[in-house]
């Protein structure tokens, strides 16, 4: 499952030992490709990754903190640490195989 972050509150996040997050907003054309992709990983990856939905809109001060100038941008956080980025859609075997690169 998808869980979304408001109140640019990353404390559920970065307790995670693995954590990806979707920078994204509403009206996003490829964020809305996206977002059914990380509905699915999100259910495959359940209890080894935690998947984090960010808009942007409603979380500036985490897009300034993650240095987000393009959407969707996707952070992995490590342990509570970015470790790995990667901005626009992807498929699904490029996500996990980002993921497993950084696990």
């Amino acid at each position: 499952m998808v869980k979304i972050i408001s109140n640019n509150d990353l404390s559920e996040a970065k307790k995670e030992k693995l954590a990806l997050l979707d920078f994204s907003a509403t009206w996003c054309g490829p964020c809305s490709m996206l977002a059914p992709v990380l509905q699915e990983l999100s259910e495959e990856l359940d209890g080894k990754v935690g998947v984090y939905s960010i808009d942007v809109d409603q979380n500036p001060s985490l897009a300034i903190d993650y240095k987000i100038m393009n959407i969707p941008a996707l952070v992995l956080l490590k342990d509570g640490e970015k470790v790995g980025m990667t901005v626009g859609f992807q498929p699904k075997a490029s996500l996990k195989k980002f993921i497993e690169e950084h696990r």
